[in-house]
C-alpha cells in the first residue's frame, strides 16, 4: 500500500506501526449546521482508506471526533433555543444520516469534545507544567509557540506576526502573535469547571487530547495515520501535533493524509440545487449512491469542482453497471474473478486512486457484456455478480437493487398507480385475459415504464 503523506509530500510506501493493524483518526465536523460537500469529500476519502487497507488484510480502527462545544456553536445556540446537546446532537444525528446515504460505514470510534473534558484537562495540565503552555491574567491557557523548536515543521506553513492577524486569534495577553488557545475562560452555562479554572477547551486541544485517551502509544507515535481536509493542515493539524509533542513526548501520528477541496460552478449548476453547498440538497435530488460515485471519481487529493453537467454524466456510467447486473439479477455470486479483484486493489494499493479502479470496472463491465452476449453461462453470471459484490465492498457502489436502481426520480404517487397496474395485469394474465393485460402494458408504456417478465415477478424501471 502507499500512500502520500503530507509531511513529506511524496508518495511513501505505508508501514504500520504495528504489524497488519491500522488505528486511523479523521477530524470530523464542527455540529452547528449541516454537513455540506466538503464534509463528505472528506468522509469518503477516508472511508476509501479504511476500505482499502481492510481488503488487503489490515485490521482497521478508526476514529471521527464531533466538535459539539465552539464559538459557533454557541452563537448558533443563541438564536435556536435549544441546550447544547439538543443542537449538537440534532446535526450529529443529521450528520450520521446523510453519510449513511453516501453508504459510508461509521468510525468505530465516535468521540464528542464535552466527553473528553477529563482527557483535556489532563493534556493541558502537562503543558503547562512542562513550560509548553501559560495562563494569562484572564483565564486563558495559551500554547507557547516559541518553547517548540518544531513548530511548522508538518505544514511548512509557519506564518510571520502579520500575517498571522488574520488566521490566529490575537489578544494583547499572548506572548506571541502565533500562540493559540488550550483552555478558554469563561463564566455562563456552556462552561466546564476545572484545575484548569471555569472554561471550555480550544479547537485545536480537543483532537490532541481525544487520541491520547483514546489509542495507547505504540512505539513513537498515537496513531498510523491522522486525516482531513486540506484546510486543517494548517493551523489544526500543525497545532494537534505540535501540543501533543510537548505534552507527551512523542508524535500524534506516523503519516498525515489530506483530501482536496470542493468548490461549487455556479454556471453547471441548476435551478434545483441553485449554489447550495449543502449535501442535503444534493441527497433531495440525486441518490446518495450517485453522489458517492461523481464525488470518488476524482482522485481524493486533487480539488473537486462539483456540477450538475459532470454529476449527470456520472450518472449514465453508473447506470451502465446496472444494466449489466440487470442482465445476471438476481443470480448468485460465486468467486470474484482473481485478475479482474487484483486489478483493483492494486490501483486503490496506490494512494487510492480511484479514478483509475473505475476505469477498471468500466473495462469489465464492457468485457462482461461481450461475454455474456457471445456465451451467457450459469457461471459466467455468477462471476459477474461476484465482481460486482467486489466493487461495492471495496468502492461502495453497486450493490442496489437493478431494477429499483432505475426507478428513480418516479415520485411515490405515480410507484403506487405502477404497482396497482402490474397487478392488474397480472391477474388478467392468470385470468388468460391478454388482451386487457397488453392494454395495461401499453398504458404502463406510454406513462415511460417498461415491464420486465421474471421467473420473481413482473419488475419493471423506468425509460
Amino acid at each position: 500500500m502507499y500512500i502520500y503523506d503530507s509531511v513529506k509530500r511524496e508518495k511513501i510506501l505505508f508501514e504500520p506501526i504495528e504489524q497488519n493493524v491500522v488505528k486511523i483518526y479523521v477530524c470530523g465536523p464542527t455540529v452547528y449546521d449541516d454537513a455540506h460537500l466538503g464534509h463528505a469529500r472528506s468522509a469518503l476519502s477516508f472511508d476509501l482508506l479504511s476500505r482499502t487497507l481492510r481488503a488487503i488484510g489490515f485490521d482497521v480502527e478508526i476514529a471521527k471526533n464531533f466538535t459539539d462545544i465552539d464559538d459557533k456553536i454557541i452563537k448558533k445556540l443563541k438564536d435556536s433555543g435549544k441546550t447544547l446537546e439538543e443542537l449538537t446532537n440534532y446535526y450529529i444525528d443529521r450528520y450520521l444520516r446523510e453519510m449513511g446515504a453516501l453508504n459510508v460505514k461509521r468510525a468505530d470510534i465516535e468521540p464528542k469534545a464535552t466527553e473528553s473534558i477529563d482527557a483535556i484537562e489532563k493534556m493541558v495540565n502537562s503543558l503547562l507544567e512542562r513550560g509548553f503552555a501559560y495562563k494569562t491574567a484572564s483565564g486563558d491557557i495559551y500554547f507557547d509557540t516559541s518553547k517548540d523548536n518544531s513548530y511548522g515543521r508538518l505544514s511548512k506553513m509557519v506564518i510571520d506576526d502579520d500575517e498571522s492577524q488574520s488566521r490566529v486569534a490575537h489578544t494583547e495577553d499572548k506572548k506571541n502573535p502565533k500562540d493559540f488557545a488550550l483552555w478558554k475562560a469563561c463564566d455562563g452555562d456552556i462552561c466546564f469547571d476545572s484545575s484548569l479554572g471555569r472554561g471550555r477547551p480550544g479547537w485545536h486541544i480537543e483532537c490532541s487530547a481525544m487520541i491520547d485517551k483514546i489509542f495507547n502509544k505504540r512505539g513513537d507515535y498515537s496513531v498510523d495515520i491522522h486525516g482531513g481536509g486540506a484546510d486543517l493542515l494548517f493551523p489544526h493539524h500543525e497545532n494537534e501535533a505540535a501540543q501533543t509533542r510537548c505534552a507527551t513526548s512523542h508524535e500524534i501520528a506516523k503519516y498525515w493524509m489530506h483530501n482536496g477541496f470542493v468548490q461549487i460552478d455556479g454556471e453547471k449548476m441548476s435551478k434545483s440545487l441553485g449554489n447550495s453547498f449543502f449535501l442535503k440538497d444534493a441527497l433531495s435530488v440525486y441518490s446518495g449512491e450517485l453522489l458517492r460515485f461523481y464525488l470518488i471519481s476524482i482522485h481524493y487529493r486533487n480539488d473537486f469542482n462539483f456540477n450538475e453537467v459532470d454529476l449527470l454524466s456520472a450518472k449514465k456510467r453508473l447506470d451502465k453497471l446496472y444494466r449489466l447486473k440487470k442482465r445476471i439479477y438476481p443470480v448468485k455470486a460465486s468467486q470474484v474473478n482473481q485478475e479482474f479483484q487484483e486489478s483493483l486493489l492494486e490501483a486503490m494499493s496506490d494512494d487510492l486512486n480511484s479514478s483509475k479502479a473505475m476505469a477498471i470496472v468500466d473495462e469489465m463491465i464492457n468485457r462482461a457484456n461481450e461475454e455474456l452476449d457471445n456465451s451467457p453461462s450459469k457461471n459466467l453470471k455468477k462471476e459477474i455478480m461476484a465482481n460486482i459484490d467486489f466493487i461495492d465492498e471495496l468502492l461502495g457502489f453497486g450493490g442496489s437493487n437493478p431494477y429499483s436502481w432505475f426507478q428513480q426520480g418516479v415520485d411515490d404517487k405515480t410507484k403506487k398507480k405502477v404497482e396497482e397496474l402490474i397487478s392488474q395485469r397480472t391477474l388478467a394474465k392468470k385470468e388468460r385475459d391478454f388482451q386487457r393485460a397488453d392494454e395495461i402494458r401499453d398504458e404502463l408504456t406510454k406513462m415511460g415504464i417498461a415491464l420486465m417478465d421474471t421467473p420473481e415477478g413482473t419488475l419493471w424501471e423506468r425509460v
